[in-house]
């Protein structure tokens, strides 16, 4: 348990920011079962425009520090890639 004032601090925002952390997180993967529902339907346009809206997340959740940048490029690469395979597929 803590005992300095500051390391009380500490424990009020590491709790904070772990709700706010947590929440992004989850927001991400909800976009990512949208994108990969419009993937499974294979509607091409749909789920382009569902990379879309996944990789404007993971930018903005990389830009504040909830994941890595690396981890959020990883990511989109990966859907990108099965997007990709999804509009060869079409042609």
């Amino acid at each position: 348990m803590a005992h300095s004032l500051s390391a009380k601090k500490r424990l009020r925002q590491n709790a904070k920011k772990r709700v706010i952390n947590r929440s992004r997180k989850s927001r991400i993967k909800t976009q990512v079962k949208h994108f990969e529902t419009a993937l499974a339907g294979g509607d091409a346009q749909a789920a382009s425009e569902q990379y879309q809206q996944v990789a404007r997340k993971l930018d903005k959740t990389a830009a504040a520090g909830t994941m890595h940048k690396r981890t959020a490029a990883r990511k989109k690469s990966r859907l990108a890639k099965k997007l990709n395979a999804l509009k060869a597929g079409k042609k």
